[in-house]
């Protein structure tokens, strides 16, 4: 947990949505196919943020990224630092991006650690706002997202058409559609009635 949650935040509720959305469109859908191992062995970290604004969130940014710099990759593989009060709005997430690429070159990191991003509004340049390849990055809370740069190369390694990925996530939700989207994000979950 990083910083300590607000009264009205739920961070069970939180990672429970999170981990839901990870199996079921992430996984599911095989939109990483890198994150399947991690979550198996449970090498995945939840941080829930009660941050409320980019000054907050940068510190627990900080921090998160010094813990999982500091972890045993065996143990805690990648984040996923969770933010659902702070920057709920798209474009000041986008913008926020800058600044946590600059508090990774700050921590001496670069090179080590990368944030990756998601969004429930995520839109990517060029697309319209209910364009349904941009559900390829939509998360259900504002999600920064922290990578091992060698898992990474491992990664990519061992998948040898990693370039291709984007592509095939694009074709996946053209053929599921917005509707279809919807469909496997709020239908039952696997064996309930």
């Amino acid at each position: 947990m990083s910083a300590p949650p607000r009264p009205g935040l739920d961070a069970d509720a939180v990672v429970a949505a999170t981990r839901r959305w990870l199996e079921r469109a992430v996984i599911g859908l095989n939109l990483c196919p890198f994150a399947k191992g991690v979550h198996v062995k449970e090498q995945i970290r939840y941080a829930v943020s009660g941050a409320q604004s980019e000054e907050e969130l940068l510190a627990d940014l900080g921090r998160e990224l010094q813990f999982l710099a500091d972890a045993d990759p065996r143990t805690c593989d990648t984040t996923l630092l969770i933010h659902p009060l702070a920057l709920q709005d798209f474009l000041d997430y986008n913008a926020f991006l800058d600044l946590a690429d600059a508090v990774v070159e700050a921590l001496g990191l670069e090179g080590v650690l990368q944030v990756a991003s998601f969004h429930p509004d995520y839109q990517f340049a060029g697309t319209a706002p209910d364009d349904v390849t941009n559900f390829t990055n939509r998360s259900p809370y504002p999600t920064l997202h922290l990578l091992r740069e060698d898992s990474i190369d491992r990664a990519v390694e061992a998948f040898p058409d990693a370039e291709g990925i984007y592509e095939t996530n694009m074709r996946t939700l053209r053929r599921l559609g917005t509707a279809g989207w919807h469909a496997l994000m709020q239908g039952p979950d696997p064996g309930s009635h």
